[in-house]
């Protein structure tokens, strides 16, 4: 056997509460591939010898894809995987004491075609992976014993998308038992119509199943919970009798809060709305959401403010993938990315083109980071994931809006991107490029979330579907009649032209929904960032898919590599979005690499921070500073100042040293303001490489079976200094944990990430380990032939906070401090 009888289910729902939500996210069998067994209805004895079962045990979240071979015959757009399906399994044990309530089973989302069977029936399917769903079994289910669901995930024709989805149970799955007067899914609804300093006015809105034609007493009661868990305010009201419609609509209002915490960027504050439904003065159900007391506002003549001040959005878009763990969907993963973020002056995220998971809002409410969530590409014609958007688009609005609206971080609803290519684009064949389609999908979102506005990413940002490659396009700068009939203009690329759009409509509000990152700055200081909203880089991060061609498995245009290890432009962002740190950094300056998408020059700055380099090379020195002026010395001899006085624009920022003869040792830049020293950066020439260190990433690392240790893995010389080393190492991981990825950074490998072993490159590597369900000590030890081994000693705890226990770096035991940051933004020594 594969998994025993008794696999357990984890409760996630509070005790005290008469609502049940199980964590079924551990304990699935997985098969690749077609299976005619798959969908048995009792479970089987499986081989014991995993050589020859088709079938292994697998927790969520999973993507199978990404495990699959790269394939040089597949589609660039998916990231050269090959299409193909998976199905799990997993036993559930039905409870007698269940029988007469509502049992459901609720998908987080499964990639991107599904079919749900429960004891050898189909009961569910959907073909769109980005939202989830719920499956009542109640009437299905056999009581007091144990039932077996299976479900195939196929990742469908290879046309079905154009970025890489990944496959399968990629986010969670649980099952919720509760009455048959109920909260509904996504069912309570907060806002804040008053949010001040002083005082905040809390409305909460409760959607409540199955009372029907009831003539009983139903008590809705609300009790409102601050950030330190006291009870700061609580209402109730009576739910109206004898409803005809499908849900009872119940509207607890005006609960006051005294001196509120506002959530914000810096302090990002969050209530929780406690809900209860008493008949008869018994709980019948009770259910807890989070939210946040602040207030949004957009104008023509300030762009956006929260909490009534003037934020300009430092943005980033990007398709859902976590790099080595493809798309599945760990919460570690995503607040790692945050970190890495807001360690660079980015306070936004767009959503692109698809919702994310609940668990990505969950992290940007905590952290205090500004969501533009977006639900869809492009609205008709062969485009997105299974059948055209506009086809299923109100269950599909509507799921996104109300498992959503709830988060302070979303502050605009996005309908849409590039609509404009031509007309069978844009929805409803209207003859209008889309303006009446809008207006139709603008009304479901403001049905279920009056509060925010809407808005659809445009381009090509031309009226009349005028193309890039049409000559007309660079002449003729109306635009789209679309743009003006949004809440919000949202244009991607195309910055230059936004003082004409607003020539012939002044109260237009822009928002630049996309910027090319080989562009660096220019988009930001090319904006009127009193006025407009902000903007968000396109593919910021490296993710796989939309390659430009074999070997590259996607997009490299981008400020960090898909392991989140910055490149030097990214420092230059970093320079100017957080204008009161003082940031320093040298890189050698290898040129440019574009090329032609969408009329737009897309590329990269190539540029690199190795100074093991050859004699008689000659290199250009660049730094990028916020300071007046820097020096750069080379093995301690000033190779000149170069002052930072450029006006704002393209060329703020950066410095270059040209026709620097390079010779070993240590070249450094020194940024001074006012004559005194702000920061410095240094490269180094190293030696040969003698040991292995391992840096694991601070933080708590939890034993809830799906927290995640980030190891930077180096191979250093005598001094501590990366040595560019390619040795293999291996990785061995005992304790309660398991290694799930080794990472080179290399995003045009033809290698996979679920391996034991592999290369440095750069004379670096990263392991990413998995914890656990049970507390206890891991040991990891890396090992390389001809390189003094590195251990790790880690003790992972339930509920703790931090990293623990010892850690050895090889090199005598240093310990790790708790709050210090990612080893791969700390300066050298």
């Amino acid at each position: 056997m594969l998994m025993d009888k008794t696999s357990s289910m984890e409760p996630v729902s509070p005790p005290e509460s008469p609502r049940r939500e199980i964590d079924l996210g551990f304990g699935w069998l997985f098969a690749f591939g077609s299976r005619q067994d798959a969908t048995e209805p009792k479970w089987f004895d499986d081989n014991p010898n995993p050589v020859y079962t088709p079938w292994r045990p697998v927790d969520l979240p999973h993507d199978f894809q990404f495990s699959q071979p790269w394939d040089a015959n597949a589609g660039p757009a998916r990231g050269y995987k090959a299409m193909g399906c998976g199905w799990y399994r997993r036993r559930i044990f039905a409870d007698e004491a269940w029988r007469g309530r509502r049992v459901s089973i609720d998908f987080g989302g499964i990639i991107c075609q599904s079919e749900v069977w429960l004891n050898g029936v189909k009961i569910a399917e959907d073909d769109y992976g980005y939202l989830g769903f719920e499956v009542d079994v109640a009437d299905r289910l056999r009581w007091g014993e144990e039932n077996v669901i299976a479900v195939m995930a196929s990742t469908g024709d290879i046309s079905a998308s154009r970025w890489y989805t990944g496959g399968g149970l990629y986010r969670g799955v649980k099952l919720v038992v509760r009455d048959a007067v109920s909260v509904s899914r996504h069912g309570v609804f907060v806002t804040t119509p008053v949010a001040t300093p002083e005082r905040a006015e809390v409305d909460v809105e409760v959607e409540i199943d199955g009372i029907g034609r009831s003539e009983e007493d139903l008590d809705v009661s609300v009790r409102i919970l601050a950030p330190d868990g006291r009870e700061v305010g609580a209402a109730s009201a009576l739910a109206p009798k004898d409803s005809r419609l499908r849900r009872t609509h119940v509207l607890v209002r005006r609960i006051v809060l005294n001196k509120p915490q506002l959530w914000d960027l810096d302090s990002p504050s969050l209530y929780v709305a406690e809900v209860s439904l008493l008949s008869g003065g018994q709980v019948i159900d009770r259910i807890r959401r989070r939210f946040g007391v602040r207030s949004i506002e957009f104008g023509p003549s300030f762009g956006f403010r929260l909490n009534g001040r003037k934020i300009f959005l430092r943005g980033m878009s990007n398709h859902h993938d976590h790099g080595p763990l493809g798309a599945a969907d760990y919460p570690r993963a995503i607040e790692r990315r945050f970190r890495v973020m807001k360690a660079f002056g980015f306070n936004a995220v767009r959503c692109s083109h698809n919702p994310y998971s609940e668990e990505f809002l969950d992290l940007a409410d905590e952290l205090g980071l500004l969501v533009v969530d977006e639900v869809a590409d492009k609205w008709s014609g062969d485009v997105g994931v299974g059948r055209p958007f506009i086809d299923r688009f109100f269950p599909l609005v509507t799921e996104w809006v109300r498992r959503d609206r709830n988060h302070p971080s979303v502050i605009l609803w996005s309908l849409g991107n590039e609509l404009q290519q031509n007309e069978l684009a844009a929805g409803f064949q209207t003859d209008d490029f889309g303006v009446t389609s809008y207006r139709i999908l603008d009304m479901v979102v403001k049905r279920w979330d009056p509060t925010r506005l809407t808005t659809v990413a445009m381009y090509p940002a031309r009226d009349g579907g005028i193309q890039w490659h049409e000559p007309k396009f660079k002449t003729f700068t109306k635009a789209p009649a679309l743009a003006f009939a949004t809440d919000i203009a949202s244009f991607n690329y195309q910055h230059d032209q936004y003082g004409e759009y607003l020539r012939q409509k002044p109260d237009t509000v822009i928002f630049q929904s996309e910027a090319a990152v080989r562009d660096l700055l220019a988009p930001y200081w090319g904006m009127d960032r009193e006025r407009t909203v902000g903007l968000s880089y396109w593919g910021a991060i490296e993710y796989w898919g939309e390659s430009p061609g074999w070997p590259a498995k996607g997009w490299t245009h981008s400020f960090f590599n898909h392991d989140l290890s910055p490149r030097p432009s990214a420092w230059l962002l970093k320079s100017v979005f957080l204008p009161d740190e003082p940031v320093a950094r040298l890189a050698v300056f290898d040129g440019e690499e574009s090329r032609i998408w969408n009329d737009v020059r897309v590329g990269s700055v190539n540029a690199s921070e190795n100074w093991n380099r050859k004699p008689g090379d000659v290199v250009r020195l660049v730094a990028f500073t916020n300071a007046e002026e820097a020096e750069v010395f080379l093995n301690g001899r000033s190779l000149g100042t170069r002052r930072n006085d450029a006006p704002e624009g393209p060329d703020r920022n950066i410095l270059f040293w040209e026709n620097v003869a390079w010779e070993p040792g240590r070249v450094e830049v020194v940024a001074r303001s006012g004559g005194m020293e702000t920061a410095r950066h240094a490269l180094e020439t190293s030696g040969p490489a003698v040991r292995l260190v391992a840096e694991p990433e601070p933080g708590r690392w939890l034993a809830d079976g799906r927290d995640l240790l980030y190891v930077r893995v180096r191979a250093v010389d005598s001094e501590g200094r990366t040595a560019p080393a390619d040795a293999e190492v291996r990785v061995k991981v005992s304790g309660p944990a398991r290694l799930v990825a080794l990472d080179d950074g290399d995003h045009a490998t033809n290698e996979l990430f679920d391996v034991s072993s592999k290369r440095l490159r750069g004379g670096m590597l990263q392991a990413i380990i998995r914890a656990g369900r049970e507390p206890g000590e891991v040991e990891v030890s890396f090992e390389a032939d001809g390189l003094q081994p590195a251990k790790l000693a880690v003790a992972l705890k339930i509920g703790a906070k931090f990293i623990g226990g010892g850690v050895d770096f090889g090199d005598g035991g240093r310990k790790i401090p708790e709050h210090s940051i990612p080893p791969f933004l700390r300066p050298l020594p």
